[in-house]
Formats: C-alpha cells, structure tokens, sequence
C-alpha cells in the first residue's frame, strides 16, 4: 500500500467527521480508509468510487461508493472527503466513471409516471376545481368587496398596460370628453336596474380593446375610440362589457386568474407576486369567456341599447369595423371576443326591428369623446 494521506471521514449515520488516513492499494485497484476511530480499515474499490459533483473543486473532492441502497440514486451513505490535491488530480484523470450519475433500474420510468401525476393533478384543479370554486366564491362576494377588489385589479391592469410600453398617468379626461363620456353611460345605464355603480374610464393606449373589471369597473382603451365610425358603435361595445359586468364574469374570469397564478407561483417559485400580477392582467387583456357567457352578454347589450333608444346598427357596424383590419394586425378586442357571422347577423337583425331611435350623442360630443386623451 502506498502512502497515506489525511482525509476526513463520515458514516452517514452519525454526524461525527473522522479523521482517517486514505491510501491507494499496491495494484492502484482501491482506497483503503483507516483512523483510529474506524473499528476497522475500509476497502473502497476506484470502480465503485463516485463523486459529489456539488462538492469538487480544486482543493478538495468528496466520494461515495456506488452501491445498493433504496435511495434514487444506488450511492453509500458514507461519504470521503480527500484533501490532496496530488491524489484528487490522479482520480480525476483515471477514472472515467467518477462523476457518472447512476439511478435504480425503472427510476427514470417511475419519474416520469409521478411528473404525468403531477401534470394531470395541476391540469385538473386549474381546469375543474378553480372554476367551479370561482363560480362560488362570485356568487357569494359581498358587492361593496366586489367592488374594492375591482378598483385594485383595475390599477394592476394599469400597471400591465405600462409594462406593454405605455408612460405615465394612462387616465384619459377632459371637460368636454368627458362630460361625453358620462352622457354615454347615463343613457345606457339610466333604464336598468343595474346592480353596480359604474366607473367607467378611458386609458391613453393604441390597443384597440376594452374590458369589465369585478364591481363595476369598466375601461375603454383610446385604440377603440380611434377605430370606432361613430358613438353607437361605442355604445354598443360598452353595453356588451357592462352585460359581463351584470353577469359577474369579470369577477369569475380574474378569480380563476388569481387562483391558477397562486398555484402557478408555488410551482414557479415566484413568491415576489409577478407571475399573479402578469397572469390576471393578461387574462382581463385577453379575456375570454364562454360561448354562453359572450352570447348572454351580446342579448344584454341589445336589450340595452333598445331601452335606450340607441341603434343597435352601430354595434353590428363594430364587428365590421374589426373586421376589415388587417388579419396580420387582429385587434384585441376582435381575438379576445371572437366574431362570428352569427353575432354581427344578430345584431342587424336586431337594428332592423327598432324604431325611435335617436344619436346617442351629438356630432361635437363624439368629437370631444373622442380626443378626450388628447
């Protein structure tokens, strides 16, 4: 045996650090490990010697053996650690198979069978529980909480806009613009019984797109305005927000939001809150509700713009409006509530049978709507 050289030892048993004496044997085949406090000298053989590749460096190694065990990895509990760096760079340089990773036969198999588990368990509580409890938990919110979680998710969807690209204070109000904003929404809302006070505002971004927050909060972006032909085309958008608003599904949409986040920023390991803050103010840009859920609101909104005496051509003209845009450049509002045929056919249908209508505003109030961001 050749001559020794000090390492430390631990059994993996105990916490106690031996101090021992490792040495290669004659024929260069194993490590011999002895110390005073070992109840006898250890043979380990260099094919069985693996490393912990998170403990090399340049001044020390520490080696397991490869054998049975019921861990993942067939590895000894005990562990070496060498010192020497003469004895580390001879390891290193003669032993292919020392930082080789070695799991059980069928560990791969058993992996993948507890990753799928994982996948279908995550896929059926964001996808069946969320919802359902989503539903629940809309139902039962006190409104005045609605409404005070509406107002912070507004402000969240303030700070997403920003994130896209956009400066400063993203409210939109003037004088004039927004004496013709309310007018809008009084004529709209004045023949309902609407269960929310409406707070409805215009954010200074190009994105053709408008949503419904929780209790009552409702945002037109200025792309909408500047595509819009006319304010009964804009009416008809709000009115079909302010259905979603009624039926409580922005309130549905952005609890399921809150909750897959939550979940997702375990698995993700987010605890900072981003990925909850970007997933409920992608789902309330790109907010896509059921087919039952658009088609209630689109009877909603034609209900309303008839008791409001407001031609319902101009919702019917919107879909047009979008589109006509370029497929290659499909504004938000267009793949987030989709078109259909149907819908626009619906709609002029419904126009045709109304009678005693009257603008919703004046050729000077649209205008003054419309440049209320300036």
């Amino acid at each position: 045996m050749q001559h020794g050289t000090e390492a430390q030892f631990f059994d993996g048993l105990t916490a106690a650090r031996h101090r021992v004496t490792v040495a290669l044997t004659p024929d260069k085949h194993a490590l011999i490990i002895t110390g005073d406090s070992l109840p006898e000298p250890l043979h380990w053989r260099l094919m069985d010697i693996r490393a912990l590749s998170d403990t090399a460096d340049d001044t020390r190694l520490t080696v397991t053996r490869h054998t049975a065990s019921d861990d993942e990895a067939p590895r000894d509990v005990a562990r070496l650690v060498i010192l020497d760096p003469d004895l580390i760079r001879w390891l290193n340089s003669t032993r292919p198979d020392l930082f080789k990773t070695e799991t059980h036969p069928g560990a791969l198999r058993k992996l993948l069978f507890y990753a799928a588990g994982a996948i279908a368990a995550t896929a059926l509580v964001l996808l069946v529980i969320l919802p359902a409890m989503a539903d629940t938990l809309a139902r039962l919110i006190p409104i005045e909480r609605e409404v005070a979680f509406g107002k912070a998710v507004t402000r969240q969807m303030e700070r997403q806009l920003r994130w896209m690209g956009a400066d400063g204070d993203l409210g939109c109000a003037s004088p004039k613009g927004s004496a013709a904003l309310d007018k809008l929404l009084t004529r709209l809302t004045d023949p309902q019984d609407m269960a929310y006070q409406i707070e409805l505002q215009v954010f200074d971004h190009p994105m053709v797109n408008a949503f419904a927050a929780p209790g009552g909060q409702v945002v037109i972006l200025r792309g909408l305005l500047d595509k819009a032909n006319s304010p009964e085309e804009v009416a008809g958008v709000l009115a079909h927000e302010l259905g979603h608003v009624e039926s409580r599904d922005a309130t549905r949409l952005t609890l399921r939001a809150a909750g897959s986040a939550g979940i997702l920023t375990m698995i993700i390991g987010d605890f900072t809150g981003g990925a909850a803050i970007a997933l409920i103010g992608e789902n309330l840009l790109s907010a896509s509700y059921t087919r039952e859920a658009e088609g209630a609101a689109d009877v909603f909104a034609l209900d309303m713009l008839a008791d409001a005496q407001v031609d319902a051509e101009g919702f019917a003209d919107f879909f047009g409006t979008l589109a006509e845009m370029e497929p290659v450049n499909l504004p938000e509002y267009l793949s987030s509530h989709p078109v259909t045929a149907n819908r626009a056919a619906q709609a002029e249908a419904f126009a045709e049978t109304q009678s005693d209508t009257t603008p919703i505003l004046t050729d000077a109030e649209w205008r003054a709507l419309q440049s209320i961001c300036d």
